[in-house]
């Protein structure tokens, strides 16, 4: 009997033993499943929001016509991500981005603009490099490398080039005689024997006395307006010589002011123009028969293509985006930098392509304006993109004005602006 009761009670211990094994392992079952349950629940999460819709705002101060055909491209690309991008049109955009660069809530995501400012936006520390954003090695491989070069400070790169523009020669086919000459000094030729100012007939017009448009001669000559190091050289040796050569030009292209030379050219007074595709719409307008050629074609006598400016129209990411929207603002860099971005730009709107692989649609090399500004690009130099050349327009206008117009001495009319571009360099310091 106690033997039987010692079994049943043994038996009774082991079943309370073997029942506390089960229950643990069904909570430790219970509790994995929880997890699990959570995990997934956080995943499905995580997931949702990354694919939650995402606007990216990008402030402009340009043709709005031009940004709706990028936006068009852009949104088509990026439906699929939910990615929205949005172009909004500021009057004086570079000065609402240094009220509000800084501003997450009432500032933008990104800015198209042209390069010249990028000094000015890296010094407010409103900017993110690109390379912060996502990696723009292969973004940037096929864009021209004058355009790149023009979206960086201090080798670090803040635009992405979208298209660029650059002076060319325009010429009236029904008025032009002959071929266009390939060297400067056979069209100062053409122009002595084609231009009545008696009459009000000219050969060639230009804006003679615009630092911009006198910068095929600058450049082509080896001088320069601003170096990198935010230095004047209007009075260096080789700007002094294109000057002086120029001079003769300035001599037989009327006036000189834009409007002067424009009206000159679209009312069929003067055969060709020094200008740029800001010009397309009011030639075609005026029904002018024309044609485009590279300032490149022409040379100088040293041999050298004439080197106009460039100016190159591109995005850049604003700081204060990068926190919520990088990976989106990601795939819109890459977007807009594509090749198809480049030929809607070329076939709606004229534009030439900063992506080299654009042109090899044939709609873009069709397009004469734009094949001029391409091979224009062989010898063009971007506009100095440092906060200095903001007040050098002045002195160096005052400069062509004074050789130009008033038929000052040119040394000493390059010594005078030297002089107060130095003073409103070191007054903005």
């Amino acid at each position: 009997m106690k033997k039987r009761i010692a079994f049943l009670l043994m038996f009774a211990i082991g079943a309370g033993s073997l029942a506390g094994c089960t229950g643990s392992q069904q909570s430790k079952e219970t509790a994995e499943k929880k997890t699990e349950a959570i995990s997934e629940t956080t995943a499905k999460s995580a997931e949702q929001s990354a694919s939650d819709p995402v606007d990216i705002k990008i402030w402009h101060d340009g043709d709005e016509s031009i940004m709706q055909t990028i936006a068009d491209r852009v949104n088509t690309e990026l439906s699929d991500d939910q990615i929205t991008v949005e172009f909004e049109k500021k009057t004086d955009m570079p000065n609402q981005l240094k009220l509000y660069g800084n501003d997450p809530k009432n500032g933008p995501d990104m800015y198209f603009y042209a390069h010249d400012v990028l000094g000015t936006f890296t010094s407010m520390d409103i900017l993110s490099p690109l390379n912060d954003v996502t990696n723009m090695d292969s973004i940037l491989s096929d864009e021209f490398p004058m355009t790149v070069e023009s979206g960086q400070i201090d080798g670090t790169q803040y635009l992405l080039p979208v298209y660029f523009e650059t002076l060319v020669f325009i010429y009236n086919k029904d008025l032009w005689e002959g071929e266009i000459p390939t060297t400067t000094e056979d069209l100062y030729a053409y122009m002595e024997e084609h231009t009545d100012e008696e009459a009000g007939k000219y050969a060639l017009v230009n804006q003679h006395t615009n630092a911009y448009n006198v910068s095929p001669f600058i450049n082509g000559f080896g001088g320069y307006i601003l170096n990198d190091s935010g230095e004047p050289g209007l009075n260096d040796p080789k700007t002094i010589e294109a000057a002086e050569y120029n001079k003769k030009f300035g001599l037989l292209e009327s006036d000189g002011d834009y409007n002067t030379v424009t009206t000159l050219f679209n009312e069929g007074k003067a055969e060709a123009i020094i200008g740029g595709p800001w010009l397309v719409s009011g030639i075609e307008e005026a029904g002018i028969n024309y044609g485009v050629v590279s300032l490149a074609d022409i040379k100088l006598p040293n041999g050298k293509g004439m080197a106009p400016y460039s100016g190159i129209q591109g995005v850049g990411v604003l700081k204060t985006a990068l926190a919520e929207k990088k990976d989106a603002l990601a795939e819109v860099l890459k977007a807009i930098g594509s090749p198809e971005v480049g030929i809607d730009l070329a076939v709606k709107s004229g534009c030439a392509p900063a992506n080299s692989k654009a042109y090899e649609d044939q709609r873009v090399t069709s397009n004469d304006m734009i094949a001029a500004i391409q091979k224009t690009a062989e010898t063009a130099q971007p506009m100095p993109n440092i906060p200095e050349m903001n007040v050098m327009w002045s002195p160096a206008e005052a400069m062509f004005v004074a050789i130009n117009k008033n038929g000052e001495d040119v040394t000493q009319a390059a010594e005078e602006a030297q002089k107060a571009a130095e003073q409103a360099i070191a007054d903005m310091q």
